[in-house]
């Protein structure tokens, strides 16, 4: 278990819509699932992303664009086609059939464009951290794959055969996944440590360990048996690479797994503290505590107001 996979296992597409209506020009869609990530691949044509602040951001044919949060959004052939006679179209994921053409005139005779649309609800906060990582936008170049992706889901569409729209939500989901690792890796240095550390021969297998099994009594020495070096190595690499000592790093980590759990009412504070790797409750609310300055039974009792 990665990093990345672990804040993306709590996210999934949910009602992807591949466009199967062409855009003509002048048009504004609007998004409005307020999910936490939307995705939006221009097959054909192009247009420009106006968010909530008046951020625009253009995306062209063979581009996919990654809209971080809750927000609202609208995208239009043109930023000026919101103060002029256009198509409006308000789109769902979560609710298809809810979908419509709102207003008059119909599309013009500018160019076409045709969208993929996937937005994706989250379970528990895993992935906070990851929305954090992210610019408002993240606009990629689609790669042959990503092309071949969207031309498998056209097809099996058209077909109507049973099953069609989780086969297209799983390879939506794994299309946000490349997308998204595609922008990290054009990141290099600028991306965040936790991304780029598990790329790293000495910190990568520690990372890797702790993502994997955070309950584990892991020691600088158990870590450091894990990537092959020794402590003082690994201490000192993974403090450059990470930004904090391996135990601190292990002890954040523990602790966001615990704030996700304990939004589960059914679970005991007791029990939590042995999922993340305490043997008594005590020892963790006192981390807990320290790390998050409030007790677990305060912190659950102001996420459930």
């Amino acid at each position: 278990m990665d990093p990345l996979s672990e804040l993306l296992g709590g996210i999934r597409a949910e009602g992807a819509i591949l466009g199967d209506a062409l855009l003509k020009a002048p048009w504004v869609v609007r998004f409005d699932d307020r999910a936490p990530l939307t995705m939006v691949t221009v097959a054909r044509g192009g247009g420009v992303i106006l968010l909530a602040d008046g951020t625009a951001v253009p995306v062209k044919e063979g581009q996919t664009a990654v809209v971080r949060g809750h927000e609202p959004f609208r995208m239009a052939d043109d930023a000026a086609s919101v103060e002029r006679p256009h198509l409006d179209y308000w789109l769902t994921c979560f609710d298809p059939e809810a979908c419509a053409y709102e207003a008059a005139p119909p599309g013009g005779d500018g160019p076409a464009t045709d969208l993929f649309v996937g937005a994706y609800r989250a379970t528990g906060r895993r992935h906070e951290r990851l929305l954090r990582a992210l610019p408002p936008v993240v606009v990629v170049d689609d790669d042959d794959e990503t092309s071949s992706l969207l031309a498998v889901c056209a097809d099996d569409l058209a077909s109507r055969k049973p099953g069609t729209q989780a086969y297209i939500d799983r390879l939506f989901d794994w299309g946000l996944v490349c997308t998204l690792r595609t922008w990290f890796d054009e990141q290099a240095e600028a991306a965040p440590s936790w991304y780029r550390g598990f790329a790293d021969p000495v910190a990568g297998p520690a990372l890797e360990a702790i993502h994997t099994r955070p309950a584990a009594p892991w020691t600088v020495a158990g870590l450091a048996l894990q990537a092959g070096v020794s402590r003082a190595l690994l201490a000192k690499r993974f403090t450059e690479v990470m930004g904090e000592p391996p135990l601190t790093y292990l002890t954040a980590r523990r602790m966001e797994l615990a704030e996700e759990l304990l939004a589960d009412p059914d679970l005991t504070v007791a029990q939590i503290a042995r999922t993340v790797g305490y043997a008594d409750q005590f020892g963790f609310s006192n981390a807990f505590k320290r790390r998050k300055g409030t007790s677990p039974t305060a912190y659950r009792a102001k996420a459930a107001v």
